[in-house]
């Protein structure tokens, strides 16, 4: 861990960075993630591996981020608040430093009622902001929250997430600079297909300072299908697909292509908004595509540091 993980090098060197991420499977096959994140580490500076998203059961994001660990890639270890107390987010914080896992982002989780144990109990002990409190205190005063010292150091990266497009419009800056202030170093956004909204809000964040104090990653979903599109804007919450986007994947004849290119003219774009520090591309089930989207958007080679 001695000079910070591979993402923070790249962040805190001025570069423009490149994530993306994998979802666990529903079993204990490992060679999912493996062969998955192999076809992603020449292209990115790092991956996130997630947390039981939509609250479906997955393999843990702990041992998908060994398993990338294993194979040379910097891994994000994405923890969730909704499934544990804090006893157990610092123990498991504990275990994640001394293999070696060193990046985590710090989210609330989405609701079990979305997922496939409706009826389970959330715990909720910390929110996303807190928990970004908590980890912040591990790492600089080598405390747990309850006052008493850690032995040896807790080296981590911290960041969250955030939604550029969720009402009250305005609120949103403000909910990012109470993150920033808790201390996190790097930010993955929701997907981004609107993009002159997304710039009004970059406006805000730089009006505030908050690009001079924290690493804004722009998220993006390239779409495989017409539907996907559908579905993304019609029950993805804060995700806004504008109609031209969706006539177009319903038009085209190739939507795989049309889904490329779009990303493609995003990536373009969102390259060009001052204060934006990298890229998150969120290829749900389709991490294939991630080399191809990399390498046409001019984003190769990564630096080596």
């Amino acid at each position: 861990m001695k000079g910070g993980t591979n993402l923070e090098k790249v962040l805190e060197g001025g570069h423009f960075a490149v994530t993306a991420e994998v979802g666990p499977p529903k079993g204990t096959t490992g060679t999912v993630i493996v062969r998955k994140a192999e076809s992603l580490k020449p292209v990115c500076d790092a991956v996130n591996i997630t947390d039981n998203q939509t609250a479906i059961v997955r393999l843990c994001s702990f041992a998908g981020c060994i398993l990338l660990k294993q194979v040379g890639i910097d891994p994000v270890m994405q923890m969730v608040c909704r499934d544990r107390n804090r006893i157990a987010i610092q123990s498991d914080v504990l275990g994640a430093v001394a293999l070696g896992i060193g990046n985590v982002l710090c989210l609330s989780g989405d609701h079990q009622k979305f997922g496939n144990h409706p009826t389970a109990k959330n715990v909720f002990d910390l929110d996303s902001i807190q928990l970004i409190q908590a980890l912040k205190t591990m790492r600089d005063e080598k405390k747990f929250l309850c006052g008493e010292a850690i032995s040896g150091d807790v080296p981590l990266y911290l960041g969250a997430a955030e939604n550029p497009f969720a009402d009250p419009f305005e609120f949103r800056v403000t909910r990012l600079a109470k993150k920033v202030k808790a201390g996190a170093s790097f930010i993955q956004t929701q997907a981004i297909y609107d993009v002159p909204k997304f710039k009004k809000w970059m406006e805000l964040v730089s009006d505030r300072g908050l690009d001079k104090q924290t690493h804004i990653l722009a998220g993006v979903i390239p779409m495989r299908s017409a539907g996907m599109a559908r579905y993304m804007r019609d029950y993805v919450p804060g995700v806004h697909v504008p109609n031209e986007l969706l006539t177009r994947m319903e038009k085209t004849k190739d939507a795989k292509e049309e889904g490329v290119k779009i990303i493609l003219e995003i990536i373009e774009q969102l390259k060009d908004i001052p204060g934006l520090h990298g890229v998150h591309i969120m290829a749900v089930g389709w991490e294939d595509i991630v080399p191809v989207i990399v390498q046409r958007a001019g984003l190769l080679p990564r630096p080596i540091l």
